[in-house]
């Protein structure tokens, strides 16, 4: 007689993964990381730099956790997350708040002993927004969500300068503020794939309430102000001129990926799928891409 479990219940691990939302926690980590690179100018403190990779997660995939309870009803209604544990009730609702509630518990736990106190206040601060000001106001509330919303996401440079200085110079700011400008860019390009699901749900995303051509133009005005924000180490001297070839690359494709956007669009303002996607997944790669640059340019201890 067989003893083996059902062959669903080892996945349930993964359900209780998927609350956490890892592919948008990685992306936020790295920036963090990033961060601890360029605030120490060498390799960071590897217990600190543990603390941040455990706890940072532990942080942002606990927002994500009540971001999903809050916001079930949505994801009920959308193809996109139509799936997600909460929906398909492979996850209970009290399941899942003793679940965030241990990881946003257990960040500033690790966050306090591994690094500092402002790093542990920063990521439930981080926290605190995303699920109070974000989820449970703004995203229902205007179409500018996405835009306050981001400070959220911003708040992670910010985390992983406090752990390796245990203070916020004005570098720690500016890393808070390009990702701040590059949010509505990457978002908006994604708001663009789904406009149709989210107005289906009520949820006022920029493409479906102010039309397509303003929220093109709102995405071009925070291309500029993200490109002016990369370039700010350079004019304040605080990165070099391998950090400015760096970025004029980068901030120049993205333009031209934004250009083209606009350009194709613009005509119908009917914005194909592909171009949306393409500026979109350009758009991740370009902010990975800006820190790498900057935390080589800072000087890493295998550089010459």
């Amino acid at each position: 007689m067989s003893t083996s479990l059902p062959a669903a219940a080892p996945a349930i691990w993964r359900e209780y993964l998927a609350l956490t939302k890892p592919k948008v926690v990685s992306l936020l980590l790295f920036t963090a990381v990033g961060a601890m690179f360029v605030a120490a100018g060498s390799l960071p403190n590897p217990w600190a730099l543990l603390g941040v990779l455990v706890g940072g997660y532990m942080s942002t995939g606990g927002a994500g956790v009540f971001n999903m309870i809050l916001d079930r009803d949505i994801d009920a209604g959308m193809r996109r997350t139509k799936r997600r544990p909460l929906v398909t009730g492979s996850i209970s609702v009290p399941q899942a708040v003793v679940f965030g509630g241990l990881l946003s518990a257990g960040s500033f736990v690790v966050l306090l002993l591994m690094t500092n106190l402002l790093t542990a206040l920063l990521a439930w601060a981080g926290l605190l927004f995303y699920v109070l000001v974000y989820t449970a106001w703004l995203k229902r509330a205007t179409w500018q969500n996405i835009v306050i919303g981001g400070a959220a996401g911003a708040v992670l440079p910010l985390l992983g300068w406090a752990a390796v200085t245990n203070s916020l110079p004005w570098m720690a700011w500016i890393l808070f503020l390009l990702i701040f400008m590059w949010t509505p860019v990457h978002f908006w390009a994604l708001a663009f794939l789904v406009s149709d699901q989210y107005a289906a749900v009520g949820v006022p995303m920029a493409p479906a309430v102010i039309g397509t051509q303003r929220t093109l133009r709102q995405m071009m005005l925070y291309t500029v102000l993200t490109v002016l924000t990369t370039l700010a180490p350079f004019v304040l001297r605080e990165a070099g001129w391998s950090y400015l070839g760096a970025v004029v690359l980068l901030n120049g494709l993205l333009v031209v990926k934004m250009v083209q956007l606009y350009a194709k669009t613009a005509p119908s303002w009917e914005v194909a799928r592909p171009d949306a996607l393409s500026v979109y997944k350009f758009s991740m790669l370009y902010l990975a891409l800006v820190f790498v640059a900057l935390a080589l340019d800072r000087g890493l201890p295998f550089l010459p």
